[in-house]
């Protein structure tokens, strides 16, 4: 699990938010599965979060029946992915993933239904950073809560679950940009 790979953007719409002394950052959210019913509500969520209309091309998810896929890019203030994963973890039956770069910082959220949310500090090539607090605390337990604490630090059971997901996105899906 070195690497947090997020399919390329294939489709655009445009989104753009512009404000002085705002630090920008990029991102890109990929929504894995949503059931149909709940594609409009979450376009919504997402327009009002990013500030401005925005078209998402949402396509059959052929994993998990009566779902749908899609994959959003935006450039907006940072701190615009936590609030996109917070807004989205109120509907327990979507899997996603959340990549916001900037110059400070880039994390990645993940969710899924059995789960729940994940936040990790990633580098620039994807890897996970485990803070110092994290390795600490994962020290103080035997052996065995020391290799769940560093597996939970790095997101291996997300990474598990949302894999077969990630592996069908890259044969194919469009994706809309919100830049």
């Amino acid at each position: 699990m070195d690497r947090i790979n997020t399919p390329k953007p294939t489709g655009r719409s445009t989104i753009s938010t512009m404000g002085s002394n705002v630090t920008l950052s990029k991102g890109y959210l990929v929504i894995h599965s949503a059931p149909a019913a709940l594609t409009k509500h979450v376009e919504w969520a997402i327009q009002n979060l990013l500030g401005k209309a925005i078209s998402i091309n949402w396509e059959p998810q052929p994993l998990v029946a009566g779902t749908h896929k899609t994959t959003v890019e935006w450039r907006d203030r940072l701190g615009a992915g936590a609030e996109l994963a917070s807004a989205l973890r109120g509907w327990h039956y979507l899997r996603f993933e959340i990549r916001e770069e900037s110059v400070t910082e880039n994390v990645l959220y993940r969710f899924t239904p059995e789960l729940g949310i994940h936040r990790a500090l990633i580098d620039g090539a994807g890897s996970v950073l485990v803070t110092e607090h994290q390795l600490l605390g994962a020290m103080d337990h035997d052996e065995d809560s020391l290799r769940q604490a560093l597996a939970n630090a790095m997101g291996t059971a997300w990474d598990l679950e949302l894999e077969q997901f990630r592996r069908g996105d890259l044969n194919g899906m469009s994706q809309s940009q919100a830049i």
